[in-house]
């Protein structure tokens, strides 16, 4: 972990002014910008070391920019508009702006998030794709082969979140020229998107270890694996991924408010690492899901819907799940990521009164999600399962949760109201939903009761305008935009 500090430091004196350079920009084309630095990426790269910087900008990405600004990239800090307040779960306090867009399900090609987001996926993809073409510095075999599957780890993280999005998007599985309009702009069928991540997937785990949770891992790659598996039917494959990792020394937290804050502790397989106090590493998605703090006055505000469930069904869960806010009582808020526990406390960290600051890691994987995918694949898509394993993996998570009672069978509709309950305001929600084949259903019953305008092209966001103007006629739009 000391290792990975230094060069978190490192990124941001170095990589910074080397790499991101080079790779970032506000141009017309952030894929492969004009250099406005006299060093690129070509003399930068000259041995293990330097390509590590590389490796640690691709987290630099992700992390994204703490800032209210649509100009620069946010990526997963942004990532909860496009999921979770396009789900049943939450939604804006005032229904304004663009983000009242997605819990409206009128979102509209011109949407600044929308377009963020995208950006920030292909920002990340860039910066893997330098990596894995400067390995030929690394003399090491062995550090090469980790160089790679750490790389292509990120790469495939970024196309599945793309893919699941928008659908059909370009597939950039190399560095490009400029000017190389076909490559950038032509939208490949999703099959071969998949093809690309399973094959990315595949090399993260052959190469990596678990020395980490917040830089790519073996058990990162096969929980992220085993979960494209899922989403394409191939149930038997994503068992044996998940009985892997559940065979690698991770378990579950006993207390549950624990897994967010006593940060990367052994349920986390992999999260987005953030530092308090200082805005190159901090985050500002916990201040922004507060009342008036952030780039909105309350947005991601939870639904009575999903408060129902979790009053319902989650156990000891739902304390630490939601709030009301304390100057609107018919409101309420998510508490999971509230900032390093809000005011400093037992956890021992403060965002020194400055809520946009804070530290807390985002959980992009964790071992409650993948017992219940492994609940998932042996369902293998039916209606229910009496399958010891299934039930003892289902059990344990609700166990954990005071539910205590036991379990002799799990149907399809309990693993998903399970998988809500448990994984509630994490950015599962939208996906699940789609995967399980029940989007349609549920979104539907949801828009009609809260007078919202769902449609089925809704599951899918709209290629941002910006990139349809520059495509030259190559981008087609999404049905419905």
């Amino acid at each position: 972990m000391k290792k990975y500090k230094d060069i978190m430091k490192q990124i941001k004196y170095i990589a910074l002014l080397i790499i991101v350079s080079v790779i970032t920009s506000c141009s017309s084309d952030y894929l492969e910008p004009v250099p406005n630095s006299g060093i690129t990426a070509d003399s930068y790269f000259n041995n293990a070391d330097e390509v590590e910087t590389g490796i640690i900008a691709i987290y630099d990405a992700w992390q994204g920019v703490n800032s209210t600004s649509l100009s620069d990239n946010h990526s997963v800090q942004y990532e909860f508009y496009l999921t979770e307040m396009r789900s049943d779960n939450t939604r804006t306090k005032s229904q304004e702006g663009e983000a009242a867009q997605f819990e409206f399900y009128n979102v509209e090609a011109t949407n600044g998030i929308v377009a963020n987001y995208y950006a920030s996926m292909y920002n990340t993809i860039f910066r893997a794709n330098i990596v894995l073409d400067n390995l030929a510095v690394v003399t090491d075999a062995d550090q090469a082969a980790a160089f790679e599957a750490e790389a292509k780890f990120n790469r495939a993280l970024a196309y599945f979140n793309l893919v699941r999005l928008y659908g059909d998007v370009p597939l950039i599985d190399k560095v490009i020229s400029p000017l190389d309009l076909e490559v950038q702009y032509t939208r490949v069928v999703a099959s071969s998107v998949y093809d690309l991540i399973v094959s990315d997937l595949t090399t993260a785990v052959s190469g990596l270890d678990n020395t980490y949770k917040t830089r790519a891992s073996k058990a990162a790659a096969q929980g992220m694996l085993a979960k494209v598996y899922l989403t394409l039917g191939k149930y038997s494959e994503a068992q044996g991924l998940c009985e892997d990792v559940m065979g690698s020394g991770f378990g579950l937290m006993d207390n549950f408010n624990d897994v967010f804050y006593n940060e990367r502790n052994k349920e986390i397989i992999f999260a987005i690492g953030y530092e308090s106090a200082l805005s190159s590493d901090s985050q500002n998605f916990s201040a922004e899901w507060m009342n008036g703090v952030g780039r909105s006055s309350g947005v991601n505000y939870v639904t009575n819907d999903v408060i129902t469930a979790l009053d319902d069904f989650g156990g000891v869960r739902a304390q630490y799940s939601y709030r009301n806010d304390a100057s609107q009582t018919t409101q309420n808020q998510v508490t999971k990521y509230l900032p390093n526990g809000e005011s400093g406390g037992a956890d021992g960290k403060t965002f020194i009164s400055d809520a946009t600051l804070a530290g807390n890691d985002w959980i992009v994987l964790r071992y409650a999600d993948v017992l219940l995918m492994h609940v998932e694949a042996i369902l293998a898509g039916g209606n229910e399962t009496t399958d010891s394993q299934a039930l003892s993996s289902f059990q344990k998570v609700r166990d954990r949760a005071g539910l205590t009672t036991t379990v002799t069978i799990v149907t399809k509709d309990e693993l998903l109201l399970e998988r809500r309950v448990e994984l509630a305001f994490e950015n599962h929600r939208l996906f699940d939903l789609v995967r399980f084949g029940r989007a349609e259903s549920v979104l539907s019953a949801f828009s009609a009761v809260n007078g919202l305008g769902y449609s089925s092209s809704d599951l899918l966001l709209p290629i941002p305008q910006r990139e349809i103007n520059l495509s030259k006629g190559l981008m087609s739009q999404n049905a419905g935009y």
